[in-house]
């Protein structure tokens, strides 16, 4: 691995995704620079069920219905749901920044 790896991989987050992210994370803006495409929900980010659901509720508030992070855990099994990274949250968001 590159020292230039990490960074061109946090690059590949949305920044809004970061965002939402660490505000139901309730983290420190520092917190930021451990969101990358493969971080883990679960295990790297150490979100529980109850900041899940915070941001469930962000994503849906921002990017609209099919953002849903809800509904797609709720079609996975354990060991999926421990894997679930945030390129996989990413893939759920629409392609384009909505209309404000």
């Amino acid at each position: 691995m590159t020292s230039s790896e990490p960074e061109s991989s946090a690059a590949q987050v949305r920044p809004e995704l970061v965002a939402l992210l660490a505000r139901a994370a309730g983290a420190p803006p520092e917190w930021a620079a451990l969101v990358t495409p493969q971080a883990r929900l679960d295990a790297d980010l150490l979100l529980d069920e109850h900041e899940l659901t915070v941001l469930d509720a962000l994503l849906c508030g921002h990017f609209g219905a099919t953002a849903g992070l809800a509904a797609h855990r709720a079609g996975l099994d354990l060991a999926e749901l421990e894997a679930l990274t945030v390129a996989e949250v990413q893939r759920l968001l629409p392609a384009e920044e909505p209309v404000r």
